[in-house]
């Protein structure tokens, strides 16, 4: 008897879950069905996200440790470094604006009356933090305790003290060639503890997408429609098109060699709307499925999980100008671009902060003087929203480490 792989097992999850969730959407939220069920979808769902946080902070550590460190030379490691945040850059900002481009073609929120969301705004506080705050703020992230990052779950700190560790890893050579083994040894368990979490898979992501689809508020959708198909119809444009365009002119890998590859990161990554939450599994495919070589995977995508974040960069821009119309301001070329900045940076901060998703839009409303409250018109659709931005961060870090590996190949001195 063939026994089903786990790639199809978290297909049948999917199509299970959004069935599921349709049904119990339509039996309605008062039922004691359907509260039952949503109780235990949220009890099974929970313990997916905690599984995989767990192993989340010592696989991004000992990832990027050993990833730096086997990149032996200092000129191979340059090229890496070099490459990842050149095409993080890149792609960020092919992001940012073609999500500018759509909003300002289509004007979404220009025939909206901001009456409608009068009561949700009134009871919304905004977390204030000026421009120059957030960059303080984002600055020392960066640099903290590292016992105190480990344990508070600091990805960012976390990322800077690992690829600091790995540098020096690297500088000292053989000296310290037993503690890059321990390293590598403890890299190795970490992995081992993710394929078994990821026997769960299916069943935390169809009971994910059974919460999501079963609680939605269809009301508020219909009203937000316009926005939500410019975000959803700009990120997969994204995420579709331009970043499989990008991997196949430079690596000649088709796009359905790609998704194929990588589909088990995405369907996570959709249904946790966590690029974090996905980190081990989206390691998991750039190795066994997409061919990475483990030290350029595990420098690339927890690098890209902590900075490359084109979805969110996309949906803060269109956002902007979604609230900038709905109240009635239009926003000049000047304005527009410093949008576009203070997007690309509060993508790459949000992870160092508390409560990331607000703070950082707070801060690309208040960068053009609009109503930080407006914020509160986004929470319904939020969730909905992230599903389909975080996927298309979570590809955008894989085409990374693939193109990455494609531009140290081409590097190489010929021996």
């Amino acid at each position: 008897m063939n026994k089903i792989s786990l790639n199809t097992q978290i297909l049948l999850g999917t199509l299970f879950g959004i069935l599921s969730g349709l049904w119990f959407a339509m039996l309605g939220q008062e039922s004691s069905v359907t509260q039952n069920t949503l109780y235990a979808a949220k009890l099974v769902s929970t313990l997916f996200i905690d599984l995989l946080r767990m192993v989340l902070i010592p696989l991004v550590f000992t990832s990027i440790v050993v990833g730096v460190a086997n990149l032996r030379s200092h000129q191979q490691m340059n090229r890496v470094w070099q490459g990842a945040l050149f095409f993080f850059f890149l792609t960020m900002a092919l992001s940012v604006v073609l999500g500018l481009t759509a909003a300002n073609l289509l004007q979404p929120g220009s025939g909206l009356q901001i009456a409608i969301f009068q009561d949700a705004m009134q009871g919304f506080q905004a977390t204030q933090m000026s421009l120059p705050d957030f960059f303080a703020h984002f600055l020392h992230s960066l640099f903290q305790n590292p016992i105190a990052a480990l344990a508070q779950g600091n990805v960012l700190a976390v990322v800077i003290f690992a690829l600091l560790l790995g540098i020096a890893l690297v500088v000292g050579g053989e000296r310290y060639r037993n503690i890059l083994t321990l390293m590598q040894e403890f890299l190795e368990l970490i992995l081992m503890l993710v394929g078994w979490i990821m026997r769960l898979a299916p069943f935390g992501i169809m009971a994910l997408l059974l919460q999501l689809v079963a609680t939605q508020d269809t009301g508020l959708l219909t009203t937000m429609t316009k926005f939500m198909a410019i975000v959803i119809g700009t990120t997969l444009l994204h995420g579709v098109v331009i970043l499989p365009l990008i991997l196949y002119l430079i690596t000649g890998m088709t796009p359905v060699k790609f998704w194929l590859g990588a589909r088990e990161a995405l369907i996570t990554a959709f249904a946790t709307s966590s690029s974090a939450a996905t980190l081990p599994v989206t390691l998991r495919c750039a190795e066994q499925h997409l061919h990475v070589k483990r030290d350029v995977a595990g420098f690339v995508i927890p690098l890209g999980a902590t900075m490359n974040m084109d979805g969110t960069a996309l949906y803060e821009a269109v956002a902007a100008l979604f609230i900038a119309n709905l109240v009635g301001i239009e926003l000049s070329l000047l304005q527009q671009v410093i949008v576009f900045l203070t997007a690309m940076l509060a993508a790459i901060g949000a992870p160092g902060i508390p409560s990331a998703g607000m703070v950082t839009m707070v801060v690309v409303l208040q960068s053009v003087g609009l109503p930080v409250e407006a914020i509160a018109i986004l929470l319904p659709i939020d969730r909905i929203l992230d599903t389909v931005r975080t996927t298309v961060n979570v590809e955008g870090d894989l085409v990374g480490s693939l193109v990455v590996q494609k531009w140290i190949k081409q590097d190489k001195p010929s021996e």
